[in-house]
């Protein structure tokens, strides 16, 4: 991506890859912005994120489901849907969709995010 212009949609996949893409679009100190491509992955099973910090993320293309500790519900996002997940907030990747890319905008905040 260019540093004086960019666009969130630019050099998606067109297909799989074997890992998500992440690209940090604007650091901080106690701030992170990212774009994250996701083609079909999922958190490994039997793992949590539990972060320090805050996240706030919207799905921006594509399909998402979230799963979160002692919820029986896994949530489906899709194009638009946002949500904030508080610090500690135990949390994972159930699933994503491959075809299209899905695309996420994650603003992390809080104790995640060393000075640059």
């Amino acid at each position: 991506m260019r540093p004086d212009l960019a666009n969130l949609f630019a050099e998606l996949p067109s297909t799989p890859q074997p890992e998500e893409i992440f690209c940090e679009l604007l650091a901080r100190p106690g701030l992170k912005i990212e774009r994250i491509v996701s083609t079909g992955q999922a958190s490994p099973p039997g793992f949590w994120y539990e972060q320090p910090g805050g996240e706030w993320v919207a799905l921006l293309q594509g399909e998402a489901g979230l799963e979160f500790a002692g919820k029986a519900e896994i949530r489906r996002l899709l194009p638009g849907d946002f949500l904030h997940i508080p610090a500690l907030e135990r949390h994972r990747v159930a699933w994503t969709s491959a075809d299209p890319p899905t695309v996420w905008l994650a603003i992390h905040y809080g104790e995640t995010c060393p000075p640059p």
